[in-house]
């Protein structure tokens, strides 16, 4: 019996989810549970699940194999021919982050491969959650946002010192070999040099200004165009607007996640809104011309004479535009009686008289009263 967890739960996505969906969860796992920052037990096992997983859900033919067979589809019992053992991380990331991952070294460096730290590497993303009134997201807005990101160092342009030269320590190899004894004998490892990171270079003069690292943190307000029709959840991408790349690698970009304030009357439903109208006994009898308060503005609705309690009222289109696309959404009045609880001796006497006539000729009245037979 297979014991692997199902994929989809693996990246925290259902399985409908987009290929971007499916990118954007591997990116986060991955620079959680990479083995470079994270030391905990089990870390490393965890990185390859999450490397095993998207390297199927993100290829199209293994993603509709592994949907229709299963794990099945990938030892032998489906005939798919995909040998698991095949998968690299390091290649993956590689395409993913753009070279490199957030200032990571290989996952498998310490297995025979050295880090190639001179490489581009693709700066970092940043998630930021920004709240929105409910006016603001149906008509969108322009929001200036405070960010703080990793930008290339003015001082060194990125490199983190002067006067480069080659490291003494590994001889400009980025790794050192270490030997050490194990039940099997004598074993000779190697890891990446801790003087130079892997880059083989090591400089004569540290740059004071970002400490040797090439990026410095700074404060930085961007003023940002909402599009109309943002709801609670949506995410919007600022292309390369992230942290700073590496070794002339692309910036990262900021991901913006919304949370949209209820309002007072209106209740949204995708892009259909509803409001709820009060109307007295009379208007609901009589019928009558309703004013009520739209998205746009104010506007009228009919009421006809006999309009029963909760009968939904439809403005085909007057409801929120749609965040893809030019389409609009309806707008739905539920009309509420409001019955009254207190009342004047002239209206006692007016209700009294209507209460003698045959308001219980109606069908629903009849079929109620053949019911206590």
């Amino acid at each position: 019996m297979n014991n692997k967890r199902d994929y989809y739960e693996v990246l925290g996505v259902n399985k409908n989810a987009t290929d971007e969906e499916i990118k954007r969860a591997f990116r986060v796992l991955a620079k959680k549970y990479h083995p470079d920052v994270n030391k905990e037990e089990g870390a490393a096992e965890k990185f390859k699940e999450i490397g095993e997983a998207y390297s199927v859900l993100s290829d199209p033919q293994k993603r509709s194999q592994y949907d229709q067979f299963g794990h099945a589809a990938f030892d032998g019992q489906a005939g798919a021919g995909f040998d698991m053992g095949d998968i690299n991380l390091d290649d993956i990331l590689s395409n993913l982050f753009g070279g490199g991952f957030g200032g990571f070294g290989s996952f498998t460096s310490g297995f025979g491969r050295t880090s190639s730290r001179n490489q581009a590497r693709r700066g970092d993303d940043l998630l930021m959650h920004i709240r929105l009134t409910f006016e603001e997201a149906i008509h969108g807005c322009k929001k200036d946002i405070k960010v703080q990101v990793n930008e290339e160092c003015d001082e060194c342009h990125g490199k983190g010192g002067f006067n480069e030269t080659t490291c003494t320590n590994c001889n400009g190899q980025g790794f050192v070999k270490e030997e050490a004894r194990t039940l099997f004998g004598m074993m000779q490892t190697q890891k990446t040099c801790p003087i130079c990171h892997g880059t083989g270079k090591m400089f004569k003069e540290m740059c004071s200004k970002c400490r040797g690292e090439g990026r410095v943190a700074k404060n930085k307000t961007l003023t940002v165009t909402i599009p109309e029709g943002i709801n609670t959840g949506h995410q919007l991408r600022l292309s390369g607007k992230g942290g700073a790349g590496v070794n002339g690698g692309p910036n990262g970009d900021i991901y913006l996640e919304f949370t949209v304030e209820d309002h007072k009357f209106f209740e949204r439903h995708e892009n259909d809104i509803y409001l709820e109208v009060p109307v007295t006994i009379t208007e609901a009898i009589l019928g009558c011309k309703k004013e009520i308060p739209t998205l746009t503005g104010p506007g009228y609705i009919e009421i006809k004479p006999g309009t029963q309690n909760y009968t939904k009222l439809k403005l085909k289109g007057k409801g929120i535009k749609d965040v893809n696309s030019k389409t609009y959404g309806d707008m739905y009045v539920v009309v509420n009686v409001i019955i009254p609880t207190k009342l004047n001796r002239k209206q006692k006497e007016l209700l009294t008289e209507l209460s003698e006539t045959d308001l219980e000729s109606e069908s629903e009245f009849k079929e109620f009263k053949k019911a206590l037979k």
